[in-house]
């Protein structure tokens, strides 16, 4: 909200033109209006409508009531909370009183016809509307959004327990409470029951986060305040309301004793993989999940990822996206083709025939409605620009598992030699937002990583088992995974070269690592 030294509320609770809000407009003694529902200003047009001078005048109350018969709110209730009547140039008008920290009269709000509010006096660091009524330190207080939501709650108790209101509305409560805060925490419960709108429900929040922890509780009302409860002969639920108002708890801790819902759930079946013993080890791809795969150099990484991706496409029915970074989209079309035939179309097409490639074609790539989704670009890419083109694919195009082939290329000279420490916190970056957008869009992520050189022994074109620690770039590949899953193959040997083994390094939904089985 602008600035405005200079400037007191004249109006409140007033109608928004800009949103449509019935009382979130307050009118300024400069002329300027802010909304507290959607934050619209308008800007002072001139002269004060209310000289400032004028605003600090008190009334002088001759001790009448009004009858609010209709409210259902007793004379009993109107005196003892001493809610008066004026008659003013303006018509009569209700006056609220409140207090100054010395228990001294200073200010005084007005309510007109047609529910059009005015201030007289000084709301300087003012008590809460009723405070002055109560003695501090009673196991529970009642907050309440308005003056006649306050008596109407006092009067269902009988007027004998503590309830006060804050003074400007939803807009004033954070600062209200702030003021007021000493005489509030010696209260072993606070029961917040503003208005069951966005500005109410909005305001009830802030309030509970300055309350010591524990102490706030939100009132939950079916109508719109509790004068209307009042009104509409609710008392008692009324009542119920507030004794069975929950603790406030910031957003994202939840009650144990509210995840019986969530237990019953049934668990989601992971996807299967073409590997029987890698499925017995992971339960198969879950949404949600980042699966890393590395290896050396040649070993196959690329071909177990996307032999995972044609079973997911072919038998699962699910819609694949595939970014394949260092190989031209010729190829990752072909290679898609090449597995359903059985023959590595990406290196010779000799003897297949037109109609056999588009009978393959049609029935994997090509088949419609399209269920196979592919990024047109080769070599490093900006972060920004790659995950746009990611979070795209999940989201507008509503693709279930995306291939991203490989991570290591997405920073620039990770192929050749060491990385800068530049690199890697670019990689921390991309393994974050990767992880996130999984879990934002309950999409699946299966991405390829490269390994470290070997510092001593064999290479990982002989044999060498990879670890963890064997990530090239960053210990984000790592940490923010939820599956990882290497390859080792020895491709000196004649009996072993075209065989490769499979080790699972990190399983965090399911637990078990070790070798799973052989390709």
């Amino acid at each position: 909200m602008p600035e405005y030294p200079e400037s007191e509320i004249l109006t409140a609770h007033l109608p928004c033109p800009a949103c449509g809000s019935h009382d979130a407009l307050t009118e300024y003694t400069d002329g300027h209006t802010y909304c507290f529902s959607c934050r619209t200003h308008t800007c002072a047009a001139g002269t004060p409508k209310e000289p400032t001078k004028m605003s600090k005048q008190l009334i002088q109350t001759t001790g009448q009531y009004p009858v609010l018969t209709k409210r259902r709110i007793s004379e009993a209730t109107i005196r003892k909370f001493n809610y008066q009547t004026a008659e003013t140039p303006a018509g009569i008008v209700h006056i609220a009183p409140y207090y100054n920290h010395s228990d001294e009269l200073c200010a005084q709000h007005l309510r007109g016809a047609g529910k059009k509010f005015s201030w007289r006096g000084n709301t300087d660091k003012i008590q809460l509307f009723g405070q002055r009524l109560w003695n501090q330190g009673n196991r529970k207080v009642i907050i309440t959004e308005g003056e006649l939501d306050c008596m109407s709650i006092s009067q269902i108790q009988d007027n004998k327990w503590p309830v006060v209101s804050i003074p400007s509305g939803a807009q004033g409560a954070a600062k209200a409470i702030k003021d007021n805060l000493d005489w509030l925490e010696t209260f072993q419960e606070v029961v917040i029951c503003f208005d069951t709108d966005q500005p109410g429900e909005t305001a009830a929040m802030e309030c509970a986060q300055i309350l010591s922890p524990g102490k706030a509780k939100i009132a939950k009302l079916p109508l719109k305040d509790a004068s209307d409860m009042l009104q509409a002969g609710r008392g008692k639920e009324l009542l119920e309301c507030i004794w069975n108002a929950s603790t406030y708890r910031p957003e994202g801790i939840i009650s144990g004793t509210d995840l019986w819902d969530a237990i019953l759930k049934e668990p989601v079946k992971g996807h299967m993989t073409p590997f029987e013993k890698l499925n017995e080890l992971t339960y198969g791809i879950r949404p949600a999940e980042l699966w890393l795969f590395t290896a050396g150099s040649g070993i196959g990484k690329s071909t177990i990822v996307h032999e995972i991706g044609y079973k997911l496409l072919m038998q699962d029915k699910l819609k694949i996206g595939v970014m394949a970074l260092e190989e031209p989209k010729e190829k990752t079309a072909k290679r898609y083709i090449s597995i359903h035939i059985n023959k590595p179309i990406y290196i010779d097409q000799t003897g297949i025939t037109e109609a056999t490639l588009r009978d393959a074609f049609d029935k994997t790539i090509g088949q419609k409605p399209c269920r196979f989704e592919l990024y047109d670009h080769f070599g490093s890419t900006d972060i920004d620009l790659l995950i746009g083109k990611i979070r795209y694919m999940l989201v507008a195009l509503d693709v279930d598992i995306l291939i991203l082939d490989h991570i290591s290329i997405v920073v620039s000279g990770l192929d050749a030699g060491a990385i800068s420490e530049g690199e890697r916190r670019t990689l921390d970056i991309l393994m974050s937002k990767l992880k996130s957008l999984t879990v934002e869009t309950n999409k699946t992520i299966l991405a390829v990583a490269h390994l470290k050189r070997p510092e001593q022994g064999k290479s990982w074109n002989e044999g060498k088992e990879p670890r963890l620690t064997d990530l090239r770039g960053s210990a984000a590949l790592e940490q923010l995974s939820d599956m990882v899953i290497a390859l080792y193959r020895d491709q000196s040997s004649e009996e072993e070269s075209n065989t490769a083994g499979i080790i699972v390094l990190k399983n965090r939904p399911i637990g078990p690592v070790g070798k799973a089985g052989y390709v």
